[in-house]
């Protein structure tokens, strides 16, 4: 299992289009891929899962990736999340 956490600093949060690239990214895994904050969990593979959390500036989240791929999707997901959030 890999995990990292990330402090959101786009103004916005995460909105439909940083999701839509993050969910775009990690559909390309087979692992397992889930983000969660503020209490809440969702399927990094689902546009509407990820969005439901209403994540804002400022607030943290942590991916947690399980599988075969899981050391590839870290680092993709990491990249994708980095430059867009």
């Amino acid at each position: 299992m890999e995990q990292f956490s990330y402090r959101i600093t786009d103004t916005a949060g995460i909105h439909a289009r940083p999701a839509g690239l993050i969910v775009k990214e990690a559909a390309k895994y087979k692992s397992h891929i889930k983000i969660s904050a503020n209490g809440k969990e969702a399927d990094a593979k689902k546009i509407f899962a990820v969005m439901s959390l209403g994540i804002r500036n400022g607030e943290e989240i942590i991916v947690t990736i399980d599988g075969e791929d899981e050391k590839d999707a870290k680092t993709a997901l990491s990249a994708v999340i980095g430059e867009n959030l």
